[in-house]
C-alpha cells in the first residue's frame, strides 16, 4: 500500500532516517554534506555539457560578453 503524501521519495527517506533530533553540530555537518553532494552533481553535469558541446575558454568569454536580454 502506498501512502500519498505529496513528498518525494528523497523527502520520505530523510524523514525516516532522521526521525530523531540531531545536535547542532551534527545538523551543521549534515547540511554541509548535502551542500557538497548537490554541488558535485551540478559540477558533474556542467562538465558533461562542456564536453558534449566542445566548449572552451573562448566560448565562455564570448558568452560573458554577449548581451542576452534587452533592457528597456
Amino acid at each position: 500500500m502506498t501512502l500519498q503524501t505529496g513528498l518525494s521519495n528523497v523527502q520520505l527517506e530523510l524523514l525516516k532516517t532522521f526521525s530523531h533530533n540531531l545536535n547542532e553540530e551534527d545538523l551543521k555537518e549534515l547540511k554541509q554534506l548535502l551542500v557538497h553532494f548537490f554541488a558535485k552533481k551540478a559540477m558533474d553535469e556542467a562538465d558533461k555539457i562542456w564536453d558534449e558541446e566542445n566548449w572552451n575558454e573562448d566560448k565562455v568569454e564570448d558568452l560573458l560578453n554577449t548581451k542576452l536580454r534587452k533592457r528597456d
